[in-house]
């Protein structure tokens, strides 16, 4: 296939794609305003289905919105919220035509001389990218993660389906408010597509977990990295599931659990910084229970106050002190709020923090499993809608969306690790003063003004 007819083709793919998603989407706006305005009930199974269909094999970052919706609670109706959680991160990948012409228009004409060797099928696909194992001219195993093309016109798009979705979805339903969730969404899948600033993260997190031994960082190979590809070095090891088919024992999976928990969080209580997405891509096991952690594109730095503010809502809901737990949701940013909202509020927190407040070793699906979580989100937002609704910070988007993730990865490990104890020795020591002076420290390093951060 030439040039020209290869362009043909990717344009061709594109209109198909828009005209899938746009139906799915009108569609369920013609039924949500049925619903709304005529009485006439809707299978939102169905249509649910339809939505997922349409989304399932999209390259863009669409797929991605959709994942990220799936684990915010009230963000979407729970029957497509349940549908679009079903979405994998693999999608089709783009051929060898394809890759090599983005291979020159990013390292030249000679770009393969500048590797040894270099796989001609991609070992992952994704929503924004696809990835290559490749062998730098010294030996060294490399992964070299390549952009999709029209990336930018396709964000431009998607956010613009999916602010119309919103603004369907809360005339129907005004519980939640979505203007700070869109405005958060965009900023994140904006910097998804900078693969300079992927680098800087990268060496980000280098920095903070190089004390970690049992969480690893790719290593950034600069001169082989561009803004639309990103060459790093290989991580050995197997995707959860794999792993999980070796049977390993409950030892193994309290291990990787706790060296998955210390490499979210740790640097959020120690720097403000969290990795937003936990999809089971993102990461990998080592034969010695070790996590390698990937994909840096969604990286989000958090004032001080912030984090000060979630451990504020801890000690409250411990402690039951209601006057803490405003204090805490001020913090986060959710503003003047009244005792009812107080409390509905803290129904979903209640929820959200269950392992930390339980002093024990019970796995998580004991203390909190999909089935409560939806009946816990049915009520909180029935309560919201009776109250007038409520704006949740942009802070909040990838905040809950790393709590519920690990939550479910934690349970498919059916882990047994006393979460509670964990979490008071991170906390023990915290000081607001200290985390501001390491978060200046640490972006220095890695080469981001964190000032001109939203």
């Amino acid at each position: 296939m030439s040039t020209s007819d290869n362009e043909k083709s990717t344009t061709l793919g594109r209109l198909k794609r828009y005209a899938n998603v746009t139906s799915a989407v009108g569609g369920l706006a013609a039924r949500v305003a049925g619903e709304r305005y005529l009485g006439i009930k809707i299978d939102r199974d169905n249509h649910a289905k339809v939505l997922g269909e349409a989304l399932g094999g999209l390259k863009g970052p669409l797929m991605k919105v959709a994942q990220i919706l799936s684990t915010i609670p009230d963000a979407l109706p729970p029957e497509y919220r349940e549908e679009l959680s079903k979405l994998q991160a693999d999608a089709p990948s783009m051929g060898w035509l394809f890759v090599k012409r983005r291979m020159m228009s990013e390292l030249g004409s000679d770009w393969q001389k500048k590797f040894k060797s270099f796989e001609k099928q991609s070992c992952s696909a994704a929503s924004l990218g696809q990835v290559h194992k490749a062998i730098s001219i010294d030996g060294q195993d490399l992964a070299c993660k390549l952009q999709y093309p029209d990336m930018q016109s396709a964000i431009e798009a998607d956010l613009k389906q999916l602010k119309l979705a919103f603004n369907l979805y809360e005339r129907a339903d005004k519980a939640i408010s979505t203007k700070s969730i869109h405005k958060e969404l965009s900023a994140r899948l904006s910097e998804e597509l900078d693969y300079k600033r992927e680098a800087s993260n990268l060496k980000l997190y280098s920095g903070i977990l190089k004390s970690e031994k049992n969480v690893f960082v790719p290593d950034v190979i600069d001169n082989l990295s561009t803004d639309r590809l990103l060459t790093m070095t290989w991580l050995e090891g197997n995707k959860l599931l794999d792993w999980l088919e070796l049977k390993p024992n409950l030892e193994s999976r309290n291990n990787v659990a706790v060296n998955m928990f210390k490499a979210w969080y740790i640097p959020f209580y120690f720097y403000g910084v969290i990795h937003g997405d936990p999809h089971l891509g993102n990461y990998s096991i080592t034969d010695k229970e070790k996590i390698n952690l990937l994909d840096f594109g969604s990286i989000r730095f958090f004032n001080p106050t912030f984090v000060e503010g979630v451990i504020t809502l801890y000690k409250a809901l411990k402690t039951n002190n209601s006057r803490l737990a405003e204090e805490a949701y001020y913090k986060w940013g959710f503003g003047k709020l009244n005792k009812e909202m107080i409390e509905v509020l803290s129904v979903w927190a209640r929820f959200l923090y269950a392992p930390l407040l339980n002093d024990s070793s019970e796995p998580i699906s004991q203390l909190r499993d999909g089935k409560e979580g939806r009946e816990v989100a049915s009520k909180v937002h029935e309560e919201l809608k009776n109250i007038g609704g409520v704006e949740p910070p942009r802070e909040f988007v990838l905040m809950d969306r790393a709590a519920v993730g690990l939550g479910s990865v934690f349970m498919r490990l059916k882990a047994e690790v006393n979460w509670h104890r964990i979490f008071e020795d991170m906390i023990e020591e915290f000081d607001i003063n200290e985390l501001t002076k390491k978060q200046i420290q640490i972006s220095n390093y890695a080469g981001i003004n964190i000032d001109t951060l939203e």
